[in-house]
């Protein structure tokens, strides 16, 4: 091996390295602060117009992820690649925003009743289950596409992909059939 190589596979050590720290802190994070007793007063009543930010940011993804996929598969990269960028800064925008709502304020109960509480709570469950998992693949399929691993890319992708765009999809059916219970 030259040294050249050796770096490149070093610094790629580094990247994993980073990459499954974020995606093993960030689901932490959020859920301490989902559990968290008490929360940061703020008194500020701006926060409350998050939850519903998050949702046209989330539809936007969703639509930027097909749009990714549609250029993808027409051949058409430099788009393709701007597409899923936007989503990708969507998805860190929408972290921020979620976890400075949910450390500021109550997080709303489902008062449906009935046989919508067996659609909401498993789609609910999915949601949150998949989008903790779903930051590994997510990140490492942005890093190999950014750097020209197609190869790599294309077979973390065919993971992260459905599962990104189950997350944004179902993150605002969620949102949707919560929202009218928001008290504020």
């Amino acid at each position: 091996m030259t040294k050249n190589s050796l770096k490149m596979e070093s610094n790629e050590k580094a990247i994993y390295k980073w990459i499954t720290g974020i995606s093993i802190l960030v689901p932490i994070a959020v859920a301490v602060l989902l559990f968290m007793p008490s929360k940061v007063n703020i008194e500020q009543e701006w926060v409350y117009f998050l939850p519903h930010l998050n949702a046209v940011m989330n539809s936007f993804a969703s639509v930027m992820l097909l749009l990714g996929l549609y250029f993808i598969k027409n051949g058409k990269i430099r788009w393709h690649k701007m597409s899923m960028s936007v989503a990708f800064g969507l998805g860190a925008i929408f972290l921020i925003s979620y976890i400075i709502y949910h450390s500021t304020a109550e997080s709303a109960s489902f008062g449906g009743e009935g046989w919508i509480r067996l659609v909401y709570y498993p789609l609910l469950i999915s949601h949150i289950i998949l989008a903790a998992v779903a930051l590994f693949p997510i990140l490492l399929a942005y890093y190999y596409g950014m750097t020209g691993k197609y190869d790599k890319h294309r077979s973390v992708v065919r993971y992260a992909f459905p599962i990104w765009l189950y997350v944004t999809i179902s993150g605002v059916i969620v949102y949707l059939m919560i929202s009218p219970y928001y008290t504020h």
